[in-house]
């Protein structure tokens, strides 16, 4: 496998060489043998003359006389044959080079060809070619280079049309990016205005709200109630509560929330009170039975009123009209649940209600936004909610962690 590898890398001018040494190498041999065959003939020569004896000349005489003649034919035979091989040496040598200087040329003319197509559209004249193997080997040599500096061009034009749409859609999308950036600021600045008028509003709400409600309270200290007035404080309650979701919602990344000791019973009591008026006005209300043991979370009081309110709000807005609101508290282990139930229609997707914008009936006011603010409260601060539906009532179950557990 060596030797195999070796001469697959030999050149025409080494095995040239190669060629040449092995030629000489063998007619020395062939030239060793005769001489040497013709030597062993010699030898019996001189014995056969041993032999023949002539009665007129000495033994002597005759035996140095056919050593002359035998010796004088073999060095002529020798000198014939080394010339004579030395002679078809030289004209295969000659023939040889000769031809080889040939092959060279033409194997030289197709590399420089194949070297100067690299660059350049240059083709190979048939006529400087010698041997006839080669001129066939032109035709197809030269359609090939042609093929490759045909390839050559429509590569560069297709780099040349690529560059150019690379450029035309690197400018298409830097002129997006700068479009996108000029929208990004737009929109950057105009979620920085609303949330400055939302907190604007909301603050500025507030002192309105407030006056209301005191007049209201004044009023009723002097004056019977009355339908209409009625209808004035549940609509300012209703306003109140949507007044502090507003408000959660604009602080509650700029503001931290402490917890304390709270007494849900009597948290829960102040509430439902409030929003009595409100569940009154629309024909329902409240049934709820403070437990006889007190019951404390450690909570934010902000934070427990966004959950009691909004789902006291929402069961008096789907709670069907001359039927109660059933509110209790339960301790179960080591939490406290805050159950809310009331006869409703049927919540058909329990797990959407939580979600923003999301209303089962279409025809409500409001834009879902009050439960989806309940459940990151209690996503955030640990509290499972369970809510079930069917024709008999709409349940929402909240557990909170009890104090002292």
């Amino acid at each position: 496998m060596r030797i195999k590898s070796r001469f697959q890398n030999i050149s025409i001018k080494q095995a040239d060489v190669f060629t040449i040494l092995v030629v000489f190498f063998f007619t020395l041999v062939f030239v060793g043998l005769l001489v040497e065959e013709l030597y062993k003939e010699y030898e019996i020569a001189l014995e056969q003359s041993h032999v023949v004896k002539n009665p007129l000349i000495s033994d002597s005489t005759i035996l140095k006389q056919n050593q002359k003649k035998l010796k004088a034919l073999l060095i002529k035979t020798v000198l014939a044959i080394v010339t004579l091989s030395f002679i078809i040496f030289a004209i295969f040598l000659g023939l040889n080079t000769l031809f080889n200087k040939l092959l060279q040329r033409d194997t030289q003319t197709f590399l420089d060809a194949f070297k100067t197509a690299i660059d350049k559209e240059k083709t190979i004249d048939s006529k400087s070619i010698f041997f006839q193997d080669f001129k066939m080997m032109v035709g197809y040599a030269n359609e090939m280079v042609s093929k490759i500096n045909e390839q050559k061009k429509n590569l560069k034009e297709l780099n040349l049309g690529l560059e150019e749409r690379v450029k035309k859609k690197t400018a298409a999308l830097l002129e997006i990016n700068k479009n996108l950036e000029e929208e990004k600021t737009f929109s950057q600045d105009l979620l920085k205005s609303q949330k400055e008028f939302l907190r604007y509003t909301v603050h500025e709400t507030n002192t309105p709200l407030s006056v209301i409600l005191t007049s209201i309270e004044l009023y009723l200290m002097k004056n019977p109630k009355d339908r209409q007035l009625s209808k004035i404080e549940a609509a300012t309650k209703n306003i109140f509560s949507i007044y502090d979701d507003l408000s959660y919602l604009v602080k509650k990344d700029h503001v931290e929330y402490t917890k304390s000791v709270i007494n849900l019973n009597n948290f829960l009591s102040s509430r439902i009170d409030f929003f009595r008026e409100v569940a009154e006005f629309s024909l329902i209300t409240f049934n709820y039975n403070s437990p006889k043991y007190e019951k404390h979370v450690h909570f934010n009081e902000t934070k427990l009123q966004r959950i009691i309110d909004n789902t006291l709000t929402n069961a008096i807005k789907y709670t069907l009209p001359n039927e109660s609101v059933e509110v209790s508290l339960k301790k179960i282990g080591s939490y406290i649940e805050f159950i809310v139930s009331s006869k409703s229609k049927t919540i058909q997707d329990t797990d959407k209600v939580f979600e923003a914008y999301y209303r089962e009936e279409k025809g409500r006011d409001g834009f879902g936004l009050g439960l989806r603010l309940v459940k990151s409260i209690c996503d955030a601060e640990g509290v499972n909610i369970n809510v079930s539906s069917d024709e008999a009532s709409t349940t929402f179950r909240y557990k909170f962690k009890a104090m002292g557990d």
